[in-house]
C-alpha cells in the first residue's frame, strides 16, 4: 500500500452544481472517500464558460481538491467520476510530496475569479484587420 498526494481538478456540470453547492461537494468527496482517501483540502476553484463544448455544456464549475490516497485506488476513483452524471471531466495528478503544504496554501488562498477578471476578454483584445482572400 503506497500512499501519496494527489491534486484533482472536477469540472462539474454548473446547472446542477449551483442548485446545491454544498450537496454537488459532498457528492464528489463521497467518491474519494468511498476508497479511503483523506481530503487535506477542497474549494470551489472557478465557474465559467468553456472554451468549447463538454458533453454538450458550455459552461462548468470546477472544484479544487488534494487529497491523500493509496495510489492503488486512483483508477478505481477514476473509473466513478467517469460514471458520475454530474463530473463531466476530471484530472487526478500525484502532487511530490515537498510541494503539498505550498500547493495547498495557494490554492486556498488565491482567487481564480479575480485573477480571470484581470485577464482582458476577448472584446478588448486588439483586432488586428483580417487578411483578404484571394478568391475575393
Amino acid at each position: 500500500m503506497s500512499v501519496n498526494h494527489y491534486e484533482g481538478m472536477f469540472l462539474l456540470d454548473s446547472a446542477k452544481a449551483v442548485v446545491n453547492w454544498e450537496e454537488t461537494v459532498n457528492n464528489v468527496h463521497g467518491i474519494l472517500t468511498k476508497y479511503d482517501a483523506e481530503i487535506v483540502a477542497s474549494r470551489q476553484w472557478d465557474d465559467r464558460r468553456l472554451a468549447y463544448p463538454v458533453e454538450g455544456h458550455k459552461k462548468g464549475s470546477f472544484l479544487l481538491t488534494y487529497f491523500k490516497a493509496d495510489s492503488s485506488k486512483i483508477s478505481e476513483i477514476e473509473h466513478d467520476c467517469s460514471l458520475n452524471e454530474l463530473i463531466l471531466r476530471d484530472l487526478i495528478l500525484k502532487v511530490h510530496p515537498k510541494l503539498v503544504e505550498q500547493l495547498v496554501t495557494q490554492a486556498m488562498s488565491s482567487t481564480p475569479s479575480i485573477e480571470a477578471e484581470d485577464a482582458p476578454m476577448d472584446d478588448e483584445l486588439e483586432e488586428r484587420p483580417r487578411r483578404r482572400r484571394r478568391d475575393d
